[in-house]
């Protein structure tokens, strides 16, 4: 067995791939080798129109080496190459898509391989038709069975052999025309026996047949020369176009995969994930083959390790086999169930699946040594996706959570990626600190007393241990003695183990509840700035109108003056012209309005200072008020004050500071106030005369490294600064 039959056995494949298998035209491995991406494109297009359907083959790797070798095949075996041939000419024929229309026209079937096509008939025998020899023959054959045939009639009608004869018949023997007779038959007529019938009858040929039967013979055998001279001679046109031959032949086969994989599609309402360059796995309502009305999973796997916990018989496995079951059948273009839009599967070179009990008598292995061997030739890999069951099985849970804690932040460094499932909580609390490692619990329906296969990230599961033996029979008495073995300390950290569960599931609905409520909240701010931009420009819109109105009243006005000249008309009009011209002057100051921070500027008639500004509002200082307002509010001050400028008198009074320290310590600051408190520590240090201090900031995730680093390099009084050798948290400044 392969390694790949060895996985899709342990990830419970073997049905699905039987059933893609099953739609193959010809037995082949269900791997389709070659570009995925291009794959993806050629099974997706199908959708959209319909194949001819493949004929049925033998697998022509033998009759390939035999061409090779300058073999003559025989004519069934040539038949097969010209039913690919007649296919692909069938498509040649066809409307295709782009993707197919190219493929297909990049395919130049030679002359030659052409001829040898047409020389064979819908049955696959040669047309007689094309060879003259042959149809001879074959004419001549019709003649001698139909002279058979009559004589035969002739015979079994005569009146001497009447009472011989079981029927009036002609039967067919193994292919030989024959009568049946009973015993003593040869009394009447010199015939041949050929076989016994069932009854006890005898199958028998006149004698007087045996001319046009060894005529016919002798015709069988030309008959048979013209075959072997036909077949030698496509043979070797064949060899002499064997490149091409292996070519079509692997392209039928990628085609035959095509194919199955779209009728595999289309029959199972099933998708086809194409793996993209990541290491994320997202999974949207999957569904794993073997399992029949399954509850689709939704989870997703972004990190290094992913450490399932939890109930036992709770999924945990089944959650293991689904991941890497949706890898693998993406790696290979495998059809699955899922949500297309929402399913994610990254890409690793390797697969590795340790799910069962490593134990071997045979070669002296405990179930833990096994497990040991199985993790050496992890250290050969690089880029895998590794699922482990029970990881520590066998061994004390103590000591195995040390030992293979370092094991996988070993591994992991090697680019290597584990999906873990475990009933002990040891190893889950030794890495839930490390951020490379998902933390996932499989959740215990308790009311119930059965799991639920749902999967709460972030948090550790408990096993439910005695309510699932409750559940399957086990007296009370017997689990409430085990409950005192276990003693009340464990008892409650599994409690609260499961508290916490709650809580996390609890604080999850808030938070997505929240989220709703912000969504909303978004919608109808942005339904209302919409009703403010459709309010603007029906204003600008009115404006126009009103402006055209006014161009045409004034026209009329002008007009009605020049016919009858009236000076206090005249007047009232250039004063309107006035108005309105100060009016326009007005409104372009407003639109060309351009805000900055710092401006005084006019809001609902008082003066404000504006503090900040944003895309569509600013935050002003209205008398010590402050608010938040749309910019459209704002107006430039009228009449802005004039302030004189005053020389400011400065009165700088520095009081040295009761103590200082040589050492600051920023552990657990945020990046403000770790520049803050290093501000005045430089300070402090100063005028306290100190030439060199020393600045605890720590690794972390490097943000205050930075921060303190970039204020040292721009502070004045700083001579140098450089990082403690052999400690990296800390760094000693010079002043």
């Amino acid at each position: 067995m392969s390694k790949f039959e060895q996985l899709i056995e342990k990830l419970d494949l073997q049905s699905h791939l039987e059933a893609l298998a099953s739609l193959f035209a010809r037995e082949k491995s269900i791997i389709l080798q070659g570009d995925r991406g291009l794959h993806f494109k050629f099974i997706t297009a199908l959708d959209s129109f319909e194949l001819p359907s493949l004929p049925e083959l033998k697998n022509l790797d033998d009759e390939l080496i035999r061409l090779s070798k300058e073999a003559t095949l025989s004519l069934d075996e040539i038949y097969e190459f010209v039913k690919i041939i007649e296919f692909f000419n069938k498509l040649k024929a066809m409307s295709l898509p782009p993707i197919w229309s190219e493929f297909v026209s990049s395919i130049e079937i030679p002359r030659e391989v052409l001829e040898i096509v047409s020389f064979f008939n819908d049955e696959g025998k040669l047309d007689s038709a094309k060879i003259e020899e042959l149809f001879e023959v074959e004419q001549a054959l019709k003649n001698i069975k139909s002279q058979k045939r009559e004589n035969l009639r002739n015979i079994a009608n005569s009146r001497r052999l009447n009472e011989y004869l079981v029927d009036s018949n002609v039967h067919l023997y193994y292919g030989q025309e024959a009568l049946l007779a009973r015993g003593g038959f040869s009394s009447a007529i010199k015939a041949s026996v050929i076989g016994r019938s069932s009854g006890g009858y005898f199958y028998i040929v006149p004698d007087s047949l045996t001319k046009l039967e060894q005529l016919e013979s002798q015709l069988l055998d030309k008959q048979e020369q013209i075959y072997r001279k036909y077949a030698k001679l496509f043979s070797g046109t064949m060899h002499k176009w064997l490149l091409f031959l292996e070519f079509i032949n692997k392209s039928f086969d990628r085609v035959d995969h095509y194919i199955a994989r779209a009728i595999f599609l289309r029959k199972n309402d099933l998708e086809l994930i194409l793996p993209n360059k990541s290491k994320t796995i997202r999974l949207s309502s999957f569904k794993h083959p073997a399992i029949k009305d399954c509850k689709p999973i939704d989870i997703e796997f972004s990190k290094k390790i992913m450490l399932i916990t939890g109930v036992n018989a709770g999924g945990k496995t089944m959650l293991l086999k689904s991941l890497l079951s949706s890898v693998l059948m993406s790696k290979y273009l495998i059809p699955f169930a899922c949500n297309e839009t929402q399913t994610k599967i990254g890409s690793f070179s390797f697969l590795e699946a340790i799910l069962d009990d490593p134990q071997s008598v045979k070669n002296d292995i405990s179930t833990f040594a096994g497990r040991m061997v199985e993790f050496r030739k992890l250290f050969k890999l690089k880029d895998a996706l590794v699922g482990v069951d029970e990881i520590e099985l066998g061994t004390d849970a103590d000591e195995a959570a040390a030992l293979f804690r370092s094991l996988l932040e070993e591994l992991s460094k090697k680019d290597i990626y584990f999906i873990i499932t475990t009933h002990h909580k040891r190893l889950a609390s030794l890495m839930a600190s490390n951020e490379d490692v998902e933390l996932v619990a499989a959740i215990y329906d308790e009311a119930k007393q059965e799991p639920t296969y749902t999967y709460l990230k972030g948090s550790i599961g408990k096993s439910y241990a005695f309510e699932t033996a409750l559940r399957y029979g086990i007296d009370e008495q017997v689990v409430a003695k085990a409950r005192e073995y276990l003693g009340e300390d464990k008892e409650q950290l599994s409690q609260l183990i499961e508290q916490s569960t709650q809580l996390e599931i609890t604080m999850r609905e808030k938070i997505k509840e929240a989220e709703e409520k912000l969504e909303r909240a978004n919608q109808k701010e942005q339904k209302l700035d919409n009703l403010k931009e459709r309010l603007l420009q029906e204003q600008k819109e009115k404006l126009s109108s009103l402006e055209k109105q006014y161009q045409s009243s004034l026209k009329l006005v002008q007009e009605a003056l020049k016919k009858a000249e009236n000076p206090d008309a005249r007047r009232l009009l250039n004063e309107a012209y006035k108005a309105k011209s100060k009016a326009a002057i007005e409104r372009e100051k407003t639109a060309n309005f351009e805000l900055s921070k710092g401006q005084r500027v006019e809001y609902r008639g008082k003066e404000a200072i504006i503090l900040s500004l944003k895309s569509k509002e600013a935050f002003i200082d209205v008398n010590g008020m402050k608010l938040r307002v749309n910019k459209s509010e704002l107006k430039p001050l009228q009449k802005p004050k004039k302030i004189k400028a005053k020389q400011p008198t400065i009165s700088v009074k520095a009081a040295k500071p009761q103590k200082s320290s040589l050492t600051l310590k920023l552990l657990g600051k945020r990046a403000d106030e770790a520049i803050e408190e290093t501000q005045q520590f430089i300070s402090d240090a100063l005028m306290h005369g100190f030439s060199e201090v020393e600045i605890i900031h720590g690794t972390g995730s490097g943000v205050l490294v930075k921060v303190i680093s970039d204020l040292l390099k721009k502070h004045p009084k700083v001579k140098s600064f450089e990082r403690v050798k052999g400690n990296l948290g800390a760094t000693i400044v010079k002043l």
